[in-house]
């Protein structure tokens, strides 16, 4: 981990949306893992230093629920903070059974992922 600064890895299928939620994760001084896929981070989440996970709820591959479900197969548990643009229900139930920190609609204001990283890694009062 670069200089003791947290890492947080985004898996998100939507390339823009995914660099503008690393650029903007990077601007608030973490270092950012990103992933076009649920797969690609089950490929590498045996390596990832990550402190939490953002994920889209709509990976495309595998939906967010589905791989934390198969994270937590492999013995992994990491903080998740979901992002989507569904005001489902159920995928809200869904998201909480599992335990996630957060669960965000897009767009969602800067403040409210600020406040769900710092709830996930613990670094209250990181600004």
């Amino acid at each position: 981990m670069a200089n003791g600064q947290k890492v947080i890895a985004i898996i998100d299928d939507d390339a823009t949306i995914r660099n503008a939620t690393a650029a903007l994760v990077d601007a608030l001084g973490y270092c950012t893992e990103v992933y076009s896929s649920g797969e690609e981070f089950i490929d590498a989440a045996m390596k990832s230093e990550a402190g939490c996970l953002l994920v889209d709820i709509q990976l495309g591959d595998i939906t967010g629920v589905e791989l934390v479900r198969h994270l937590s197969a492999m013995g992994l548990t990491f903080p998740v903070i979901f992002m989507t643009g569904s005001q489902d229900a159920l995928v809200r139930k869904q998201a909480t059974e599992v335990g996630s920190v957060a669960y965000l609609l897009k767009p969602f204001p800067t403040n409210h992922l600020v406040e769900a990283i710092n709830e996930a890694i613990g670094a209250a009062g990181k600004d």
